[in-house]
Order: C-alpha cells, then sequence, then structure tokens
C-alpha cells in the first residue's frame, strides 16, 4: 500500500506546488511529476474525465512519485467512494459551506471506525492481497487527506464551525467561485479575504492550500505563502500558455 507523500511533507512544514490537470493526459501527470511538483490535481469537476480515465491518471501519478489528487463534481458518498477507489489520496470537494457538509464528507471518505466509507477489495488496499481488511482500513484512512473548498461567501462566515470537524485534513481557498460569490469585486479584496482566510486556518492548526492563481502572478502566491498557505495549485494549461506565449514573443522581438 502507498505512503501519501504529500501529507508527509505537509507534516513536515514543506510547501507543496500542485498541478491542476483539466482533460485526460496521463503524460502530463508524469512530467509534473518527473520535475518535481508535489501533488496532481486531476480536475474531476470541470474535466471531461471519466472514472477509467482518472485511474489511468493516478496510476500515471504512482509511477512518477506525485501524489494524485482529485477535484470530484460533487457531495454524493458515491463520488468519494468511486474516485477513492480509484486511488486517489486526496479528494478536494467543492462548495462545502457548513460544518454538516464537511462531517458527511469526513466521514464518507474514511472507513470504521472513522467513518463509513464503502467496502470493497478496490486498489488502494492492494486489493486485499497479504493484508487484512482491518490493516488496510487503518493504513488507507491515516493517508487520504480530505480537502473541503471554501469558495462562497457563506464558506467563509461559516469557517470556524467547518474547522472543528474531526477528519478534515485541508481546507483549499480558491480565487474564482469566492469572488463570484462577493460580487466580483477588485480582485485585491478577494486576495485578502483569501489571505484571512489562510490565517484562520493555519492559527486552528490544519493545513490549507490556494488556487485561483494566475500563472504569470507568483508574486501574489508568494504572499499567501507568506500568510501561511501550506500548498497552492495552478494550471498545467496556464502554465502552457504562458511558456508558448512568451517563446513566441522572445522569437519574433528583435535583438537589442
Amino acid at each position: 500500500m502507498r505512503t501519501n507523500t504529500l501529507k508527509q511533507k505537509l507534516a513536515q512544514g514543506k510547501t507543496a506546488f500542485g498541478a491542476i490537470v483539466s482533460g485526460y493526459s496521463p503524460e502530463t501527470v508524469e512530467l509534473f511529476g518527473a520535475m518535481g511538483y508535489d501533488f496532481v490535481f486531476i480536475d474531476g469537476e470541470h474535466g471531461p474525465m471519466s472514472v477509467d480515465q482518472v485511474e489511468n491518471m493516478v496510476r500515471a501519478a504512482e509511477s512518477f512519485g506525485i501524489t494524485p489528487v482529485a477535484r470530484i463534481p460533487d457531495h454524493a458518498d458515491t463520488t468519494i467512494l468511486r474516485f477513492l477507489d480509484r486511488g486517489v489520496q486526496g479528494i478536494v470537494i467543492p462548495h462545502v459551506n457548513t460544518a454538516a457538509q464537511a462531517e458527511a464528507i469526513a466521514k464518507a471518505s474514511r472507513y470504521y471506525p472513522d467513518g463509513h466509507r464503502g467496502v470493497g477489495g478496490a486498489r488502494p488496499g492492494d486489493y486485499g492481497v497479504g493484508v487484512t481488511r482491518e490493516e488496510s482500513s487503518r493504513w488507507i484512512n491515516a493517508n487520504v487527506l480530505v480537502i473541503p473548498m471554501i469558495e462562497e461567501v457563506e464558506a467563509v462566515r461559516n469557517l470556524d464551525a467547518i474547522l472543528r470537524v474531526p477528519g478534515i485534513d485541508m481546507l483549499h481557498v480558491a480565487a474564482g467561485d469566492l469572488g463570484q460569490s462577493m460580487g466580483y469585486p477588485r480582485q485585491e479584496e478577494v486576495w485578502h479575504v483569501m489571505e484571512e482566510v489562510v490565517r484562520k486556518v493555519r492559527a486552528a492548526g490544519k493545513w490549507v492550500s490556494v488556487g485561483g492563481n494566475a500563472p504569470n502572478n507568483p508574486k501574489q502566491v508568494a504572499q499567501f505563502f507568506k500568510a501561511g498557505a501550506n500548498a497552492c495549485t495552478i494550471s498545467a494549461a496556464g502554465l502552457l500558455r504562458i511558456a508558448a506565449d512568451d517563446f513566441r514573443k522572445q522569437v519574433l522581438t528583435p535583438a537589442q
């Protein structure tokens, strides 16, 4: 059974970088693993991948030593189960606005005695080969990362209660839907709220990651880390766009 190296790094106080991959592309997962990124953020909310394709992307992550994390499309127990049974070691759940929602997610993500995740002989437990059910359940419970998203004003208001929910390992605060929920104010106002969330989460002793970052604005990501963030996500496609555009501009710009 596999150790969640992202969870290990977070426990050691290390900064973690994750690449968002929004389409079926195992080779992109492998590339970011080869580059030394800490986790891949497989986007099953906005992306078109089937769970079969997610499983192949998980295999790519495993082969290149990068932790597979997936954002899932909804809160349903069955959705959580299907993604976790593919082998993802962390699940990011969108639009978690209340402690009750967070508690239900935490319970659905772990086996007894920490939850009620459906039992099956799936790949996270090595298909039950050479390990007892009690051993695999205990190992998987300890290695999974449960990561609700804070991306609406309601969630920010309920943050203290969400932070008290057992089984929530990390929170992910992201600029896109949060800004929409705030009525699209100036971007600086959204970043300010995100920094407040980061500080509050860290004060509660939990990990926090930041998303919705612009590839051409690394200074703001650095500011989030300065505020206490443990991890960030960045779009693989966004990084490709920036690099491709920069390459073309440099080729066409006459030497000075």
